[in-house]
């Protein structure tokens, strides 16, 4: 018979909210997120894909960001009160803060999710629906095709609140906005 650890249950009878993820136990996965008020864990071993693209795009997009933008890796975004998913890379305009544990939606300008076989249908459904419901104008979604990334671009639509595809980028991703972007697709694995 298995137990189920202590810190999985909810602190407070109405379920996890997104407050509570800043004392969820250090037994816990270090990557869980919150959806739906449900904790998801990611259990899986990352792929190197998954590793290297995500870390390549940060520093890519970290060295290209303006003054006044933040890129970060694996940052939690609190969306609602039920809400705290973490995307694989994201972009707020806020200043550098080192205690800072997650953004808010209203800060976040950009989201990006590295598709997994783990995480398919939370990256390509639950989450850009939820990332457009909160408002954040700009959402990546990067998919592996022939061992090499191809970038997924949307952004949010002002009048249905929803994302729309603006391009599917397997060469260079060079894009104005959230600012200035200039990406070899390629290089974020090789």
């Amino acid at each position: 018979m298995t137990t189920i650890p202590e810190w999985m249950y909810p602190p407070n009878p109405g379920g996890w909210t997104a407050d509570d993820m800043d004392s969820l136990s250090p037994d816990a996965p270090r990557h869980t997120e919150l959806i739906d008020g449900a904790l998801v864990f990611m259990m899986s071993p990352r792929r190197s894909f998954h590793g290297r693209v995500m870390g390549r795009l940060w520093q890519a997009l970290d060295e290209q960001a303006p003054l006044g933008f933040v890129v970060e890796m694996e940052m939690a975004v609190k969306l609602g009160k039920r809400d705290r998913p973490e995307p694989d890379v994201l972009i707020a305009k806020v200043p550098y803060d080192a205690d800072r544990t997650h953004h808010v939606a209203a800060n976040v300008v950009l989201a990006v999710e590295i598709v997994s076989d783990e995480s398919e249908e939370r990256d390509r459904e639950t989450k850009p629906l939820k990332y457009a419901k909160a408002g954040i104008p700009h959402f990546r979604r990067i998919e592996e095709e022939n061992k090499l990334p191809v970038v997924h671009v949307f952004e949010l639509e002002p009048t249905t609140g929803a994302y729309v595809a603006t391009a599917i980028e397997r060469v260079r991703l060079d894009l104005p906005v959230p600012f200035a972007i200039d990406i070899d697709v390629a290089s974020l694995v090789r």
